[in-house]
């Protein structure tokens, strides 16, 4: 008896040990990544066509706020007269510069609209500012 509590005691350890290893989700520990990931899930969020989901990457009211809106209003628009609309966002960051609670970083997106018969496609370098809001990098 004393065995088999002895062996479900490790197994217990072992587990709980085993569940703490990096198996789980990988979460940034640099502000650097942390901001890398902001703007990477910002633009799957707006692939995904999830615009409560890409406005809350943003700053309530800034700029790139303002942006989404606009996008979300013109893809809205398309799927009105289209019915399906798809957009594909590919970005690459290529620098990051931090100044405190602020940050910049430098960035190319290339944009595929497709709707109806249609398809546009546009490339551009851009640079986007971050401000931390709490722990939180937010998009400006």
């Amino acid at each position: 008896m004393k065995r088999k509590c002895l062996l479900i005691l490790t197994i217990l350890v072992l587990a709980i040990f085993l569940s703490g290893c990096s198996g789980g989700i990988v979460t940034p520990s640099t502000d650097e990544a942390k901001i890398e990931s902001v703007i990477e899930e910002y633009f799957v969020a707006i692939n995904n066509q999830n615009w409560s989901k890409t406005k809350s990457y943003c700053v309530y009211g800034s700029e790139r706020y303002y942006a989404t809106c606009e996008l979300e209003d013109m893809i809205n628009l398309l799927n009105q007269y289209y019915n399906i609309v798809t957009i594909t966002f590919s970005v690459n960051i290529y620098n990051v510069y931090i100044y405190g609670n602020y940050a910049l970083a430098d960035i190319n997106v290339d944009i595929w609209y497709v709707y109806y018969y249609s398809s546009e496609v546009d490339s551009t370098s851009t640079t986007y500012s971050l401000k931390k809001v709490g722990n939180v990098w937010k998009l400006l």
